[in-house]
């Protein structure tokens, strides 16, 4: 039987967004980066609650929304497994990329800006990229 995944779902009540959304959105996060692959076993919900002190009807419905989505499936009794992978290039093939963008944000915070900054200039940066792409 696969062991539990490396994955710690960090809840930010802050944030806006729901909580279970959170779950999906770092779960899918975790299968980007390669953190998860198929095969691995999410934590189980009762994992979860006690790392994080939510509902266990909150983990429930995130793992039914990955599941409705096609990442993962449920197996009584055993516990949630990971079907595929999200992303394209192999954890491995990023280490320059992610080297690159490390050096750049450890400039960014020299320069001042704060980690909400950073994102905001990052995500504005990513859209107007990609959006480019559409024309």
């Amino acid at each position: 039987m696969a062991e539990s995944a490396a994955v710690e779902y960090r809840i930010d009540r802050r944030s806006g967004i729901a909580t279970y959304l959170q779950i999906v959105q770092q779960t899918k996060q975790a299968l980007r980066l390669g953190l998860l692959k198929p095969g691995d076993r999410l934590p189980t919900a009762r994992e979860v609650v006690e790392a994080t002190a939510i509902n266990p009807n909150t983990v429930l419905k995130a793992y039914r929304e990955l599941e409705r989505e096609g990442l993962v499936e449920g197996r009584r009794g055993l516990g949630t497994f990971v079907t595929r992978g999200l992303g394209g290039a192999a954890a491995a093939d990023d280490a320059p990329l992610r080297a690159e963008l490390a050096d750049w944000t450890r400039r960014a915070r020299a320069a001042g800006l704060e980690k909400d900054d950073v994102s905001a200039l990052f995500t504005a940066v990513l859209d107007s990229t990609f959006e480019g792409d559409r024309a």
